[in-house]
Formats: C-alpha cells, structure tokens, sequence
C-alpha cells in the first residue's frame, strides 16, 4: 500500500515567502544569500518534527527580525500559530540604543524566553542557533579570534560564549535529538579551542 503524499502546500508557500523576503540579502560577511541560512533551519527543524506550521515557522523565522515582513503579516498569510511561532525566535528591539548597547539585554530576554516557551518554538529556534553554530564554527576554524570582531557583542568570545551556554540551557527539553546533541558539541568546540 502507497502512502498518502505528504500535504506540504503550508511549507512550499512559506519557503517562496521565505526567498522573496530575503531577495538580495547576504548572510553577514557569508558571501552567499541570506535564504541559505533559514533553509538550513528549515533542514535542522525537519530532523525533529514533520509538522509543517513548525517547518514553515521555521523557514520564515528571520522575517520579522531582519526583513519588513510584520507579525500581522504573517499572522494573515500563515496563520496565528506560525506567526507566533515565529515571535518566540525574534529579538526584542531596544528603539534608540544600538545594537552593541542594547545586545545583551537583547540576548538575556532571548534566553529566558525561550526557556519558557513550548517545545515546538524551541524546535523552530534550535533550528536557527544550530545553523549559527555551525557557521561559527566553520569560520572559526579559519579565522580564529578575528571572527568576534564581526558580530555587535561588546564582549567578543565571551559573550558569545554566555550567549550560547545560555541558549543551551534554554533548549534542554530537546536533549535527546541528534540537532540538540551536535549544537552543545559545537559550542564545546569553538569555546573550548578559543580558550587555548
């Protein structure tokens, strides 16, 4: 007996929604298109769920915070539980302080709300801190500490170390998926040789 196909019509709508918002965008200092950022969220996100509002926050889960995309936007196209789904991984915004100034405020309220929030938004986040580990790391192994020098934390490796760690704490309810697993393992690695 063939299995039914998979319904992926929610997804397929929020990966174009996903590319058209990131047209023309770089990851920073990547070189490449920001959109290959958010698909591998979409990828790690998969690893843990086939629930495709989580799969499609996911994809869409920098709209908000680096694209013109609103809440209320994404509330209309995709409905409430995306929209909110894809809140619970958006950085707050200080209005009138920097985002060097305001980074660790801004860090802090990540942590504790993702320590609060149901394990589907954790999914959807796990999906984006992971690939910015793993990002951190490749460019680490070839950069070394140059590469702190890139992001708006005042306190370089430090703080991004605390960010992490912290972040790490935050996602313990996935302790136990392969994605949870490689995302401590990569925060040991690049703190650990930073270190020395």
């Amino acid at each position: 007996m063939a299995n039914a196909p998979l319904n992926t019509e929610l997804l397929d709508r929020a990966i174009k929604f996903a590319v058209d918002a990131h047209s023309g965008t770089e990851r920073r200092g990547k070189g490449f298109p920001y959109v290959v950022h958010v698909l591998e969220a979409l990828e790690i996100a998969a690893t843990m769920t086939s629930d495709q509002e989580v799969l499609a926050a996911a994809v869409l889960h920098d709209t908000i915070e680096d694209t013109d995309v609103t809440a209320e936007i994404l509330r209309r196209e995709f409905g409430n539980r995306v929209a909110s789904l894809v809140e619970a991984d958006t950085d707050i915004v200080l209005p009138d302080v920097s985002e060097r100034r305001s980074w660790r405020a801004r860090k802090q309220a990540a942590i504790d709300r993702l320590a609060t929030v149901g394990r589907d938004a954790k999914i959807v986040a796990l999906g984006d801190k992971l690939s910015n580990m793993r990002a951190i790391r490749r460019d680490f192994a070839v950069l070394g500490d140059a590469l702190w020098s890139r992001f708006h934390a005042p306190g370089g490796a430090a703080d991004h170390e605390w960010h992490y760690r912290g972040l790490a704490q935050s996602l313990k309810e996935l302790d136990g998926t392969p994605a949870y697993s490689e995302f401590t393992q990569a925060i040991e690695q690049v703190f650990e040789k930073q270190k020395r």
